[in-house]
Order: structure tokens, then C-alpha cells, then sequence
């Protein structure tokens, strides 16, 4: 199988990992990416995944009701950490090998990430897991995603949400809203489009960082991704 991408870093929601139950991790959920990852590795794809943590814990809703701002921001790391480690169990229990980095040494929970030892692992077959965000509060998931992204010298990043591409408006409030097959990141910025925070698109635009936003919550879109299928929208 020829696949438009050899190397991508998956942005996953930590929101969509609770599934229909509200909270926490819902297994039918995990296991379903973890088949959806495993299916492009054995495509031929390298894979990294960054994975939020708001399923657990939000470090600035946890500002907005008193708690303090860099204590909220580390509750949110480990939250991604506790989602990363579920994540490398099922694609472990997948037959798919993974490994967890971490932002901050957390060993023996995590290896402490650098760029090395996560291309090393890619280049092993393996998944690599980065959790922990940046390592630093003030700074979201998605500004990890990119980040890591840039890093790890990825050919895309692609973030898997719970719609199905990037709308002119919200598309749950607003029935009108109609959806970009493609956008620049300046038209991002210009229309104040919620994609992802205005340090990760940024990051992305000055690192030449193509991203393409889809639907991960439906099996099967991933590997359409990768194929070059025309879902979701790319920005560039």
C-alpha cells in the first residue's frame, strides 16, 4: 500500500477518549485508535501520537475554580501521562510495540523524552507516545503536538477531533456553518477560528508544518488520511 505520508504525529482529544460515558477512558474507545494506528504502522507509517488530558483534568478550567494556574497546568500533564499509558496497553495488547516519553523524567513510569530516542523508536516500528505536553504550564497539548511534531521531523499533523474537518463556524451550535476542504494559517488566525491555540498554528506555519484536522472518532478515517483521501481540511 503507497501512503501519502511516512512519518505523521497524531494529535488525539483527550475529550474523545471518554466516549459515551462522560469521564474518564472509555475502553471501546481506546481500542478502536489503537486498531486505527495499528493499521497505518502496518502500512508502512511511522507514527508518533501526542493525546490531551482533558478526559481527567483541564489545567485552565482548574484555574477558572481557584486552583492555582502552574500547579493546574502540572495536574493536566500527568493527566495526558495516565491517557498515554492506557493508550501503549492497547496497542501493546494489539500486537503493536509503543513506548511512552514523557516532557519531564518520570521514569520508571516513562523514558524522558528527547528527539533521539523518539525517532529511534519510530524507526524500530514502535509507536511513540509523548506525553507531558511541553513540560512547562501556560503552554496546551496542541502546542505540544506541534512542537513535537517539528521535532520528530514529521511530514504532517494530523489532529483527530470529534467533527470532521474545520468549519466557518462552530458546526454543533451553528446548522449554517460550512466546512474548508483546505485554509491557510493566516486565514486561521484572520477569522478567529477555534482550530487550536494561536501558539501551536504559529508553530506550524514558521516550521512549515502542514496539518490536517479530521474526524478520528469514525473507524477507518485514519487510514483515509494517509491515503490521501480528501476528508477533513489541510491547512498550510
Amino acid at each position: 500500500m503507497r501512503t501519502k505520508y511516512s512519518r505523521v504525529l497524531l494529535k488525539l482529544s483527550g475529550e474523545s477518549l471518554m466516549g459515551q460515558q462522560g469521564y474518564g477512558i472509555d475502553k471501546e474507545r481506546l481500542n478502536a485508535y489503537a486498531e486505527q494506528i495499528k493499521e497505518i504502522v502496518d502500512a508502512g507509517v511511522q507514527v508518533a501520537v501526542v493525546i490531551g488530558g482533558g478526559n481527567i483534568f483541564r489545567g485552565l478550567s482548574g484555574a477558572a475554580k481557584g486552583f492555582d494556574r502552574v500547579m493546574g497546568d502540572q495536574m493536566g500533564m500527568l493527566a495526558t501521562v495516565i491517557n498515554s499509558l492506557a493508550l501503549c496497553s492497547a496497542l501493546n495488547a494489539e500486537g503493536q510495540p509503543a513506548r511512552v516519553f514523557t516532557a519531564i523524567n518520570m521514569f520508571p513510569i516513562g523514558e524522558q523524552y528527547s528527539k533521539w530516542k523518539a525517532i529511534e523508536a519510530l524507526n524500530a516500528g514502535a509507536v511513540a507516545i509523548i506525553a507531558g505536553g511541553t513540560g512547562n504550564p501556560f503552554f496546551t497539548t496542541d502546542t505540544g503536538s506541534a512542537l513535537r511534531a517539528v521535532e520528530v521531523e514529521a511530514d504532517v499533523m494530523l489532529k483527530g477531533t470529534r467533527v470532521d474537518g474545520i468549519y466557518t463556524a462552530d458546526p454543533e451550535k451553528d446548522p449554517t456553518a460550512t466546512k474548508f476542504s483546505e485554509i491557510t494559517y493566516d486565514e486561521i488566525y484572520n477569522r478567529g477560528l477555534r482550530v487550536m491555540d494561536l501558539t501551536a498554528t504559529a508553530l506550524c506555519k514558521e516550521n512549515n508544518m502542514p496539518i490536517v484536522v479530521f474526524d478520528m472518532d469514525t473507524p477507518g478515517n485514519l487510514a483515509k488520511v494517509i491515503d490521501g483521501q480528501p476528508i477533513g481540511t489541510l491547512v498550510y
